[in-house]
């Protein structure tokens, strides 16, 4: 193979920062899952000690991946590790809430067991509610690869800056999109299929509100669409299957797609 070719792959090589693989990414991301949800696990936990010992035990693994990272950003990486697990209790109850959604949403689903054990929409959302918790840290990279991690695994692909709300439920999961701007509050419940988006893709928008606002108790079936910053989904609206939204619905307002004159009309209620 030609030498100029090899060395350019060479200065790729010793310029590029060294980052914590995706399957060690992937695989903590387990072990925490086991620890918080023994329904997942093969073998139960016999005592508080052996619980906090693997607790442990994975705060030095993230601490270890931090490290890894320093090249993008300098920082403490054990202090962010304690701030992450000063949080795992707080990210543990919102996950008790989500499963309640799923239990009292999906009148295919009999309990909770079933839900944390065999469900794609819950598997993604512990994913983002770890990723968002590291991205509000500003750790780079690590909660990327954790959100494509339960993309690939889901179908689920929620960006880990997008800000859930509590009680959050995705029902089926796969096709699911939550772009990295979206706030989503309480109570809400998404089918698969459905896009929160942007209405266009530009580079200039970085940093810049481009995803819909979806607030409290809220409902949006198959293949709806919403996209844009400024598009906010009021409380208690339904979005039907397969609407198209780039504009504001006010509070309480049904939409559907009507497929005969393929247009969206809004019933308010």
């Amino acid at each position: 193979m030609d030498n100029t070719f090899l060395e350019i792959l060479m200065k790729r090589h010793q310029l590029t920062p060294e980052v914590p693989s995706s399957h060690t990414v992937a695989t903590w991301s387990n072990g925490l899952l086991v620890v918080l949800f023994p329904e997942v696990a093969e073998n139960r936990l016999a005592s508080t000690f052996e619980i906090q010992m693997i607790l442990n035990q994975l705060k030095i693994q993230l601490e270890q991946m931090l490290q890894k990272t320093q090249a993008c950003k300098k920082g403490d990486c054990k202090k962010n590790a304690n701030l992450f697990f000063d949080a795992i209790p707080s990210i543990y109850n919102d996950l008790l809430l989500d499963i309640n959604a799923f239990v009292d949403g999906d009148p295919a689903a009999y309990s909770a067991f079933e839900v944390v054990r065999a469900y794609p929409g819950f598997y993604a959302l512990f994913i983002y509610r770890i990723a968002h918790q590291l991205h509000k840290l500003k750790i780079p990279l690590i909660p990327r690869i954790l959100a494509e991690h339960a993309h690939s695994k889901s179908g689920v692909d929620i960006h880990p800056g997008a800000v859930i709300g509590k009680s959050f439920c995705i029902d089926h999961g796969t096709g699911v999109v939550i772009g990295e701007t979206t706030i989503i509050g309480d109570h809400v419940k998404v089918y698969q299929g459905v896009t929160l988006g942007a209405i266009s893709v530009d580079k200039k928008m970085a940093g810049i509100k481009r995803h819909p606002t979806v607030e409290n108790n809220v409902v949006i079936y198959s293949g709806a669409t919403i996209l844009g910053g400024e598009t906010v989904i009021g409380e208690g609206c339904v979005i039907g299957g397969n609407v198209w939204l780039t504009k504001s619905v006010p509070a309480g307002t049904r939409v559907y797609h009507n497929a005969e004159n393929k247009y969206i009309e809004s019933i308010d209620v």
